[in-house]
């Protein structure tokens, strides 16, 4: 459902801007830019594990399809029909 992407959307933005923040913040007070990577690659791996399963929190509201309704072009065979003409050019 549409609800469901868009809070899964917004739950991955949010996860990875705060690791992203919290990150950049740590590796600059610890002059090391490898934690900066470590933690957002931490904040990535978190939002994949809550976004991309099919959790029942995205599934809350589904979608209404519209009932099967049956055509009568089963009865004609594909040789039936005429050839499509193309326009000359």
């Amino acid at each position: 459902d549409y609800k469901g992407q868009k809070l899964a959307e917004q739950i991955f933005q949010g996860i990875i801007l705060v690791s992203a923040v919290t990150g950049f913040i740590y590796g600059y007070v610890t002059e090391q830019f490898g934690w900066t990577v470590y933690i957002v690659m931490a904040g990535f791996a978190l939002s994949c594990l809550l976004t991309l399963p099919p959790w029942p929190m995205y599934r809350r509201n589904p979608l209404k399809w519209l009932p099967v309704q049956e055509s009568g072009t089963e009865d004609k065979k594909p040789g039936d029909r005429k050839p499509k003409r193309h326009a000359k050019s």
